[in-house]
């Protein structure tokens, strides 16, 4: 028996010695490995904090104590270790268990996350309700993984530092280098600032001096000397400007150092930051070398670390995006590209290489790119901002206030438009339709295709205001690439086929699966008119009343949100032209979250693949 199935609980953690540790990290790292590698995951960054959970769970005692993660996808061996062991075979697949903190899942999971930068936030309020009830416990935030630069941690950070709670963050730093010569004498300011004794003295003492009126100036003197001292070797300077007590930096993989530092921390009654350094992918050699590669990763091979490729065939849209913005800026000067952290992910990485000049990732800060993108628009460019849809969320007031309200030629290329799979309802493009078409001057279309995808992107950059195109996860249908790009009429629908009995009305992911539809449906006697719409805003007006006016029955069908997405401009359209009376059956998604599991596996239970959309039209002509 491994050791790690005698754990069921953080109490069994807590009964282990010391000297056991390490052998249950190397089974923590072991069960990680071989899950991410059947089931996908984030593999990278929860192997870099192993040692780091076994001390938290080692010296605090969860759920009475919080510990808040940042992001989520670090939380893989805190699942281990909080009585998910049996079911972990179950990650990120339908109907199991998360790849993030759930409060739903477990009592120690304090907040559910999955975007980035949240935890000093949540965990101030933690402690604040806490300490408002008047009860016990420590309150944790772990914050890593490029999670700092995000501009809500610096919120978190700014007001927590005011308050100066009993409330410890923790840094996870896995990207940067300190040097040897450097890091003896910073572990050394670590060891001897983090020792209650210094600790309860030092507080004793500043009592003390503030009581004497020339204590005040020595007290001053005191602070500017231990400050200079340590910001010379130490990033201590910034945490202490935000009003923090800095502990750092501590080796990250060392368990008796972390186990030291956290119970003499532990002790503190105000905030404190713990800088803690580790290396991501640490224990896997595929995922240290390519950590970037490992941080989100589909199955692969253990042995080789070689990825696992899906249904292969076509190209995906992220890669035929970036592919395409590449031949437009090679012709146009203008177009800039910018991303938040995510080159890779939305397919900019060979741009920035093609074009480096013009290239720009500003971090986790959605907020900041889209106002970034406005002053470069307002200059005379034509910035591109490729952002996953559940990610540009964060940044509406800055697309409404900063480019739309200004009018200015930025363009939004927006990956993961609809369910995207195993990362679930947080990271589900289900609303970008919603939050979007209803904003002044926006132009918002979404391609039936690849192909189409090329030429809507040309249709944006060209049109000198604001517009999005909204493109789906996964490949495309490996449809010829048209070499020459061209825009697009705005506003105009495409007419697939002609039939009696009622009008489809398809956008973007479910035009295929319409015309698969109208053929089944076809072979029943049921003719279908089946419409490309293109664009959600604005609509083909002329064509849509046409429709309406001929079939008196509509369906409208999108990967979206039913609430306030295409099917209900389509409505309001009606409503304004007096053709209220039209038959209008809108198929997308419900008003709930959408949970994890594979996209197929997905639009079959929301009713949105050939099946499910066939059985939909049936019962709605039929009743």
């Amino acid at each position: 028996m491994s050791i790690l199935e005698t754990i069921n609980s953080p109490e069994d953690v807590k009964r282990l010695p010391v000297s056991r540790l390490p052998e249950l990290a190397a089974d923590l790292r072991q069960t990680i490995i071989r899950t991410c590698a059947a089931n996908g995951g984030h593999l990278a960054p929860s192997l870099g904090v192993v040692e780091l959970t076994i001390a938290l769970h080692k010296v605090f005692t969860t759920p009475s104590d919080k510990i808040v993660w940042d992001v989520g996808h670090q939380a893989y061996a805190h699942k281990l270790l909080t009585g998910r062991r049996d079911n972990f075979g179950t990650l990120r697949t339908l109907n199991g268990i998360s790849g993030f903190p759930k409060r739903h899942e477990s009592p120690h999971d304090a907040f559910d996350v999955g975007h980035s930068s949240t935890s000093i936030s949540a965990a101030t309020g933690f402690a604040v309700a806490r300490d408002l009830d008047g009860r016990k416990g420590k309150v944790l935030a772990v914050i890593g993984d490029g999670s700092m630069t995000g501009g809500i941690a610096y919120e978190g950070i700014n007001h927590a530092g005011h308050l100066n709670r009993d409330m410890i963050i923790i840094l996870n730093d896995n990207e940067m280098s300190i040097a040897e010569n450097v890091g003896a004498l910073s572990n050394f300011l670590s060891r001897t600032a983090s020792s209650e004794f210094v600790h309860r003295f030092k507080k004793s003492t500043e009592s003390f001096l503030k009581r004497l009126e020339i204590g005040k100036g020595v007290l001053h003197v005191a602070r500017k000397m231990e400050e200079s001292f340590k910001g010379l070797f130490t990033p201590g300077m910034l945490f202490q400007a935000f009003g923090f007590e800095y502990i750092g930096p501590v080796d990250g993989h060392d368990l008796p150092a972390l186990i030291e530092t956290l119970e003499s921390v532990k002790k503190f009654d105000n905030s404190v930051l713990i800088h803690v350094l580790t290396k991501k992918g640490m224990g896997y050699k595929p995922a240290e070398q390519n950590p970037s590669l490992f941080h989100g990763v589909g199955p692969f091979e253990i042995e080789t670390g070689k990825v696992l490729k899906g249904k292969g065939g076509a190209s995906s849209y992220t890669a035929i995006f970036g592919a395409a913005l590449c031949k437009l800026a090679a012709e146009d000067e203008r177009i800039a590209a910018i991303t938040a952290a995510m080159p890779d992910g939305t397919g900019l990485t060979q741009f920035s290489k093609e074009f480096p000049e013009r290239f720009f990732d500003v971090g986790i800060a959605e907020q900041h790119a889209v106002t970034f993108a406005a002053g470069l628009a307002a200059g005379g460019y034509r910035p591109v901002f490729a952002v996953y849809s559940s990610f540009l969320q964060r940044a509406y007031d800055q697309v409404c206030h900063d480019v739309c309200l200004q009018n200015l030629p930025v363009t939004f290329a927006i990956d993961r438009g609809g369910v995207v799979g195993n990362d679930g309802p947080t990271h589900h493009g289900a609303f970008d339709l919603s939050y979007l078409r209803h904003l002044p001057n926006l132009t918002l279309m979404a391609p039936k295709d690849e192909n189409e995808l090329q030429h809507m992107l040309a249709t944006a950059i060209n049109l000198g205001s604001p517009a999005a195109v909204r493109y789906p996860r996964g490949n495309g249908y490996g449809v010829a690439l048209d070499q020459t790009l061209a825009a697009l009429p705005v506003g105009r629908a495409e007419l697939l086929r002609s039939g009696d009995n009622a009008a489809v009305l398809a956008l973007g992911t479910m035009v295929h699966p319409a015309l698969e539809a109208a053929a089944l449906l076809d072979a029943e006697g049921l003719a279908m008119t089946v419409v490309n719409a293109r664009f959600v805003k604005p609509l083909d007006e002329a064509l849509i009343i046409a429709l309406a006016e001929k079939h008196g029955i509509l369906i409208t069908i999108e990967e979206n949100a039913r609430q306030g997405g295409f099917g209900s401009a389509v409505l309001e359209l009606l409503e304004e032209r007096g053709l209220s009376g039209t038959r209008v059956l809108r198929l997308g998604y419900p008003d709930s979250y959408i949970p994890q599991g594979e996209q197929h596996e997905l639009r079959a239970m929301l009713g949105l693949d050939s099946a499910g959309i066939t059985e939909s039209i049936r019962a709605f002509l039929v009743s």
